[in-house]
């Protein structure tokens, strides 16, 4: 038998960052998020030998290890081995003997959440496995848990309840990790408009979000006025983001967006360059009236919204720049797990 999973990468749409502590548990945070069709995927093969391989195929990584009631984390695929870690101290309390391979669609650094959707990804497998009791909060909050606290990484909240929930989501941060997510019921043809207006943009770079997130902690607890009432006004563009959408006003995305950047930009160092600068001017040159980038920043996906029929122009316009327009669709679906 075979347990598999799957769960798709997400856009932030608004308030990007306002998930992240100590803003979201002194503030309050809002986001408003859409899970596309490119996606995390794992695989756990159980084994009688006593043997735990961990194989990451889009990383071309694998190693073989004993099966332990603790595997070490020293910086080979680390990631894999917090889960593994976690699912034996929380659940099995004895070791596990299996293959696990993963695959993403898209590399980490890209700012779709792909570390967080991998998470979820590899929990959705081993609760297939063993049965676990969870409920989509509480594998969402899992693995929140898994990622911050047990492995240190910096980051924020939204992305490991979009990966389990799926969807267009508004979601609210409160203190003690409190999170309530708010699926959002969109017309279908407005959400095939937004689809075909909003360009993804692969810049072919990617970076280490935790240095931008860790900034923007520090901006936080040192009461930096600028980049906190940069994070209100994000918090705002949440609230504005989603009633334009519930309200078909989808003309009015690009200025929401472009007000969302102008504020991320005052967030922290780092989330722009001169790169992206330059992106962002040819995009608006070209017919797109707003954009952001996709996740903490630096680098990775830039999406555009492109109204009317300036697609193919902002299009044509980012091929200068050497990355690559990915297709995609939203989905309504988050994690899915089988057995075959």
């Amino acid at each position: 038998m075979i347990y598999r999973s799957k769960a798709p990468l997400r856009i932030g749409l608004a308030g990007g960052g306002t998930d992240v502590a100590p803003y979201s548990d002194i503030y309050g945070g809002a986001i408003l998020n859409a899970t596309i069709s490119m996606y995390a995927y794992a695989n756990i093969e159980p084994r009688t030998d006593g043997k735990i391989v961990l194989n990451s195929i889009d990383k071309s990584e694998e190693i073989v290890l004993s099966s332990e009631l603790h595997l070490p984390i020293d910086g080979k695929l680390d990631l894999l081995k917090g889960i593994y870690n976690r699912i034996v101290k929380d659940f099995t309390h004895k070791p596990l003997s299996f293959t696990l391979s993963t695959y993403v669609d898209a590399p980490p650094g890209s700012g779709l959440g792909t570390s967080s959707t991998l998470v979820v990804t590899i929990l959705g497998a081993f609760s297939e496995w063993l049965r676990l009791p969870l409920g989509e909060y509480d594998l969402a909050h899992l693995a929140y848990e898994i990622e911050r606290n047990d492995l240190k990484m910096a980051g924020g909240k939204q992305d490991q309840y979009a990966a389990t929930f799926g969807g267009v989501n508004f979601m609210e941060f409160f203190n003690d990790d409190k999170v309530i997510v708010n699926p959002l019921r969109i017309r279908s043809k407005y959400l095939n408009e937004m689809a075909h207006n909003i360009v993804l943009y692969y810049t072919e770079t990617s970076r280490l979000s935790s240095k931008i997130i860790e900034a923007q902690s520090r901006n936080v607890v040192a009461k930096n006025q600028k980049s906190i009432e940069a994070m209100h006004q994000l918090k705002k563009q949440a609230v504005l983001m989603k009633e334009a959408i519930l309200k078909g006003e989808l003309e009015k995305i690009g200025e929401i967006l472009d007000f969302g950047w102008e504020n991320k930009k005052q967030m922290a160092e780092g989330i722009t360059n001169l790169m992206i600068d330059e992106i962002y001017s040819a995009a608006k040159a070209h017919g797109a009236s707003g954009g952001k980038i996709s996740g903490a920043g630096g680098g990775g996906f830039i999406f555009f919204y492109c109204p009317e029929n300036t697609r193919s122009k902002v299009v044509k316009a980012l091929e200068a720049f050497g990355g690559q327009v990915k297709r995609y669709e939203f989905t309504t679906h988050g994690l899915t797990t089988w057995a075959f």
